[in-house]
């Protein structure tokens, strides 16, 4: 077995995580999460097709990242045997304005990741307890930090910019853009998959739990919904996505909210959860008859509509629509009540390729092609692992071969 990466990407009750060798190509050989940290930890790992390793914390533990992470090193090492695992590469939301690329982390990086904590307080701090985690148990494997923030450090001033005095932009008050591995792996994936498009003016839709969109030129990014933080934009699962500030407002001053109830607010008892009034799970919505879960799914086709085509602006026209992560690449419903929204665009789709999840889901006589292409924002990981620590030579294929764009 050829060396080996290993990604984190840590949050407040999960830690999943993956293994890639590094071969010709890079492959994933084993996938895992430690699942309801702070409750019951659950750790499960699959490889080979089967469950490698499955074990139970006892209710409440009081267990750290690192207690956690000395479990899955452990594992992943016997996993290995004889061979090396070169460096654990982790999804580090938040970059802000000096981190543009994939970077390797020491105490200066960390600490500079650390003054950002205020622009991602409920990401951010999990990411970086899994970085100093890995110090201490393992403190000569590089680290590598890949920013959820860096594909979009080449929007124009136009989409960086908040329409505030200009010191606040000066002091980090401006639109960052998230989602940017997953956005990152598309492109990468697009020169394989539609050549033309990959030079084009191209969205794509990362529809998850938390969704966003972001339009392509040539590759590069050149606007996104979400901005300053992860709540603009998109109605998303449990978040409310772009709202009139004057709501925020009002229920500061008249309705007695704080700081901190309004953040859990608009976080986690929003978007499809706080519609429906049913659940955030899109799955669940669509097989639930009552009005309210249809309602909520009309507003989230009615807001992702709306700014699939605020974003065409910023292109100039669209040439290809992409849909990715849960809800994109598995809720045809989803996909179709959104292109229903977008006709005068002259997009079209073809009812037997939508149904079936094709890579293509757009009719012949669509005026805009429409695919449906995977994201792996771990495999963009690995990758970076790779070249920052000078292997990019080995960094020019994920699991099928497909090229990976530069950092």
């Amino acid at each position: 077995m050829p060396d080996a990466v290993l990604t984190l990407n840590a949050g407040s009750s999960s830690l999943k995580f993956a293994l890639y060798e590094t071969g010709p190509v890079l492959a994933c050989i084993a996938t895992g999460e430690v699942e309801n940290i702070g409750t019951a930890p659950h750790l499960r790992i699959h490889a080979g097709g089967a469950v490698a390793l499955e074990h139970r914390w006892p209710d409440h533990a009081p267990l750290t990242h690192e207690d956690l992470l000395g479990s899955v090193l452990e594992w992943v090492e016997a996993h290995l045997g004889a061979d090396r695992l070169i460096a654990c590469g982790h999804r580090i939301v938040h970059g802000g304005s000096r981190f543009s690329a994939p970077t390797r982390l020491t105490a200066a990086a960390l600490a500079g990741l650390e003054a950002l904590i205020p622009l991602a307080p409920l990401h951010q701090p999990h990411n970086l307890a899994a970085v100093r985690a890995v110090m201490a148990l393992r403190p000569a494997l590089p680290q590598i930090a890949s920013f959820d923030t860096a594909f979009h450090h080449t929007m124009p001033v136009a989409a960086q910019r908040l329409p505030l005095p200009r010191h606040f932009h000066d002091e980090g008050v401006r639109r960052y853009g998230f989602h940017g591995l997953s956005y990152e792996y598309i492109a990468s994936r697009l020169p394989g998959v539609a050549p033309h498009l990959a030079r084009g003016r191209v969205i794509v839709a990362h529809l998850g739990n938390g969704a966003s969109l972001c339009a392509m030129a040539a590759g590069r990014s050149v606007d996104t919904s979400m901005g300053f933080t992860a709540l603009e934009g998109l109605m998303m699962g449990t978040r409310t996505g772009a709202m009139d500030p004057g709501v925020l407002l009002y229920l500061l001053q008249s309705c007695g909210f704080t700081p901190e109830t309004l953040s859990s607010l608009l976080y986690t008892q929003s978007g499809l959860l706080g519609v429906s009034g049913i659940s955030a799970d899109v799955r669940a919505l669509l097989a639930d008859p009552r009005p309210q879960a249809a309602e909520a799914l009309e507003l989230f086709s009615n807001t992702a509509a709306r700014h699939i085509a605020g974003l065409t602006a910023s292109l100039g026209g669209l040439d290809g629509l992409v849909f990715t992560a849960g809800i994109g690449e598995n809720a045809p419903a989803i996909r179709a009540a959104i292109c229903a929204r977008l006709g005068w665009l002259g997009i079209r789709l073809s009812p037997e390729a939508n149904a079936a999840n094709a890579p293509c889901i757009s009719a012949p006589r669509s005026g805009v092609e429409v695919r449906v292409i995977p994201t792996s924002e771990e495999a963009m990981i690995a990758a970076h692992c790779l070249l920052v620590l000078g292997q990019g030579d080995n960094a020019n294929g994920v699991e099928t071969g497909h090229p990976m764009a530069p950092a």
